[in-house]
């Protein structure tokens, strides 16, 4: 198993119609969480705030997925049922076709690094 060595790579490394969404929800995260250090933890691409990982993202064959402290997904479980998305205790997965809208990851970003503080 190889090792990614930062988000440019993971990206490149990603399947080529979810590299335009992971870019995306790299953007949308970093301008989000400012403050926050890139970083690859357990071969997935994330930003990490004071020791803790407070969002990450991955592809995978069929879709992608957002990671976040799980306090965040539960916050705003009717916003990303009401957008269509399946999540779990701690992730959100999507398509190139039906993307998280940006001010949703935006606000699930700063939840989360609001929970992380707390």
């Amino acid at each position: 198993m190889t090792t990614t060595a930062d988000h440019d790579a993971y990206i490149a490394a990603a399947p080529e119609p979810f590299q335009p969404s992971l870019n995306r929800l790299r953007a949308v995260l970093a301008r989000a969480l400012p403050q926050a250090e890139e970083i690859v933890a357990y071969n997935m691409p994330g930003f990490r705030i004071d020791g803790t990982v407070v969002a990450s993202y991955a592809a995978f064959s069929k879709q992608c997925g957002l990671y976040l402290l799980p306090s965040a997904i539960s916050e705003h479980a009717e916003e990303i049922e009401a957008a269509g998305l399946k999540a779990t205790k701690t992730g959100i997965t999507f398509s190139p076709h039906k993307p998280i809208p940006d001010d949703l990851v935006e606000r699930l970003a700063q939840a989360s690094r609001n929970d992380a503080r707390a």
